[in-house]
């Protein structure tokens, strides 16, 4: 086993919990987990550092603490202050860490920007009950072939956590994704729909068997499984952006061609694949894919603290601070 590298001190603890965060879980406030490979790898500097602070305050407007996740020189961190942030946003050396890594990264002494799979994890090793994302990842197109499966899936099945996202990006297998989700007994609600949502596209087409109409009836069903013993197991509540808000379906379907087109003509495959179909995206739509993303996580983002913000008004029979 190749353990160069490992020189990381052990004497700090590896998992560290920013004081606002301790004292909203200690209190029994709204807490919001939220990721950071959005702001690392997924938009543009200097854009990203800006809309990561307005995806923090959308949280915050809606009743709850925001806890950004990553890892900082070592130390895995639930809740970035200022410093924290930016340097996610702006340096160089920020590796992408699935569950996986984790353990690596930390005994290096490096930083990464942590995956809803390793934010899920360490989000639920801090308390943390709700978790706001874009989109989920999923089954690959080709999975039958490549076996090109997210870590998420499997760590929503073993990861006490309800994560708001907007489905999974129509990139992926969609169907398949859903298939799996039920196979791992991880259930999905659409938050004021039956369809599951496309991540840019309010409906992929499939429909999901449960929906919520408000943050009070998610907040019910996070209680209710709760009492059935089913809090080791994640929920996803899938909130479409509205019809209005998303790419123009005809759009989304010609560029989404094309991308799949150029993946093949390319030799495109494995962890390359989805950046590279992102990045199409964005450069053949001028932009509008990337519009669609910040609008559906900063959405994402205030359901989830208005659902946390219920779970904590349940608890303590009183409005969170």
């Amino acid at each position: 086993m190749d353990v160069r590298g490992l020189t990381h001190s052990s004497d700090a603890s590896a998992l560290e919990v920013a004081p606002q965060v301790a004292q909203a879980l200690a209190g029994g406030a709204a807490v919001v987990a939220l990721e950071s490979t959005i702001i690392s790898h997924g938009l543009p500097r200097p854009d990203n550092l800006r809309i990561a602070r307005e995806i923090e305050e959308a949280v915050r407007a809606a009743g709850a603490v925001p806890a950004t996740i990553a890892v900082v020189d070592g130390v895995a961190r639930v809740g970035l202050d200022e410093a924290a942030l930016t340097a996610i946003a702006e340096r160089d050396d920020v590796a992408k860490a699935s569950v996986r890594d984790l353990g690596f990264v930390v005994a290096r002494g490096g930083s990464a920007a942590t995956t809803v799979a390793a934010t899920a994890h360490l989000a639920e090793r801090a308390g943390i009950r709700l978790f706001a994302t874009g989109g989920l990842g999923g089954v690959h197109r080709g999975a039958r072939e490549s076996w090109d499966e997210s870590a998420d899936l499997v760590a929503l099945a073993r990861t006490g956590i309800t994560v708001v996202c907007s489905g999974v990006k129509s990139i992926l297998d969609v169907p398949a994704t859903l298939e799996r989700l039920e196979s791992l007994n991880v259930p999905v609600v659409g938050y004021g729909t039956n369809a599951f949502p496309g991540f840019y596209i309010s409906d992929s087409g499939h429909r999901i068997d449960w929906r919520a109409d408000s943050p009070a009836e998610v907040a019910a069903v996070i209680r209710a499984r709760d009492a059935l013993g089913l809090s080791h197991q994640g929920l996803v509540v899938a909130n479409p952006l509205p019809e209005d808000e998303q790419l123009d379906a005809e759009l989304h379907e010609r560029v989404l061609e094309e991308a799949l087109e150029q993946l093949d003509a390319h030799g495109v495959t494995g962890k390359a694949v989805t950046p590279f179909l992102l990045d199409f995206f964005h450069r053949h739509t001028a932009g509008e894919s990337l519009r669609a993303n910040v609008r559906l996580v900063l959405r994402n983002a205030a359901l989830a603290g208005q659902i946390a913000a219920e779970l904590a008004r349940g608890a303590t029979g009183a409005d969170p601070e």
